[in-house]
């Protein structure tokens, strides 16, 4: 083959390299999770599957519009541009995700109630109208209020409409441990419109995750402990809400019997409001539901899961997992015992590996359970139906 017949052959072969590489769909860390689901470790009887891999960075997740097994699911990020995305639902199976907003800041939170869907960034807190039909052609945010602090340390916001109609809203201490102003460390609501703002609960450190009891609907939430305290100081809480402005310790008490050796002095334990359980040292309990559902056993009935992110400032890495908190008859939390976990790994060599983030927790109304990974960009459902995977 001469010289100008060789360069063609190069060329053509270069070209046809360019194209297949733009055909070819792009690895990514959410297929990576999907191939990985056999190191997830689940109770006898319970299944986990991938219901999407196209949710990069998901955080909370809130449930549509929903009838006979076809729904939509809205999934918030943190750090994927801004993105808020919509899961069309079929039969347990993702049929379509679009995104329906996208430049927001730290859109975590999402919130649906009468086809509007709320959405928090930050300093504000945004609605989109009449979603449910528009996934194709989403409309402009509204802003409901604009009247949150800036700051970005703990600023995502978890976010959720209560049985009495108003919208929950943290705001996070902007700090690892300081004093802050009133407008931080607490956990807020407001009505719809974003009128009449009020305090719920004082001395919340960070709470991305909160619910209502299914039989008293008294508010429950998990709060995130402070850091550069050692490895296994303090632990994350439960904790649950009797009256509206209680005070839960932060920044004065850690996880209910340890006070801050900077800012602890002069205060005593026994002024603030102890936690139902302690969750763990830095394991970052997020996302957390009880579970009304009736494809789970019996037992699992009025439970609580909490999503634990993982700890990233610890020596040996903890957390990566779901628990599940169990209640008794009484709708006492009695105890918490892992219900997924193996996202964290040892490899070969004794590294550490983590594959998967847990950030949120939802309950279908078929009585499945979905999980929301932002590390792998990825939505799991867990199913149970008895038998023992073969």
């Amino acid at each position: 083959m001469n010289g100008p017949m060789r360069r063609k052959s190069w060329l053509l072969l270069l070209l046809m390299g360019l194209l297949i590489a733009l055909i070819a769909p792009a690895p990514s860390a959410a297929n990576a999770a999907s191939l990985m689901l056999d190191k997830l470790r689940l109770p006898p009887g319970f299944h986990i599957t991938v219901l999407t891999d196209a949710v990069p960075s998901a955080r909370e997740m809130a449930l549509g519009r929903y009838a006979g097994g076809r729904g939509i699911l809205y999934v918030g990020s943190m750090s994927a541009g801004g993105k808020v995305y919509a899961v069309e639902l079929d039969q347990g199976h993702a049929k379509a995700v679009h995104t329906i907003a996208t430049g927001l800041e730290m859109p975590v939170g999402v919130a649906y109630r009468n086809g509007q869907l709320y959405v928090s960034a930050v300093s504000r807190i945004l609605r989109l109208d009449d979603i449910d039909d528009k996934l194709s052609n989403p409309p402009a945010p509204v802003v409901v209020t604009d009247r949150f602090p800036t700051e970005t340390h703990h600023g995502w916001k978890f976010i959720a409409f209560g049985p009495d109609g108003w919208l929950y809203v943290p705001v996070g201490a902007p700090c690892n441990i300081c004093n802050p102003d009133a407008r931080f460390a607490n956990i807020q609501r407001m009505k719809p419109d974003g009128s009449a703002i009020e305090v719920v609960a004082r001395g919340v450190r960070n709470s991305v995750g909160f619910d209502w009891h299914p039989t008293d609907q008294s508010l429950w939430f998990t709060d995130n402990g402070r850091d550069m305290m050692g490895d296994d100081m303090p632990s994350d809480k439960l904790n649950h809400v009797e009256k509206v402005g209680q005070h839960f310790g932060y920044p004065y008490c850690h996880q209910g019997d340890t006070l801050d050796p900077e800012l602890g002095k002069g205060r005593k334990c026994a002024e603030f409001v102890p936690p139902v359980i302690k969750l763990g040292p830095h394991v970052a309990s997020l996302g957390m539901r009880f579970y009304t559902g009736k494809q789970f056993p019996a037992d699992y009935r009025n439970n609580a899961f909490i999503a634990e992110h993982g700890s990233w400032n610890r020596g040996k890495k903890i957390g990566y997992r779901v628990m599940r908190v169990v209640f008794d008859s009484q709708g006492h939390a009695v105890k918490q015992e892992p219900f997924v976990e193996g996202w964290l790994q040892t490899d070969n060599s004794g590294k550490e590996v983590v594959w998967g983030r847990p950030v949120d927790v939802l309950g279908l109304p078929d009585g499945s359970l979905l999980i929301s990974d932002d590390l792998a960009g990825a939505i799991y459902r867990v199913t149970y139906d008895g038998k023992s995977s073969s």
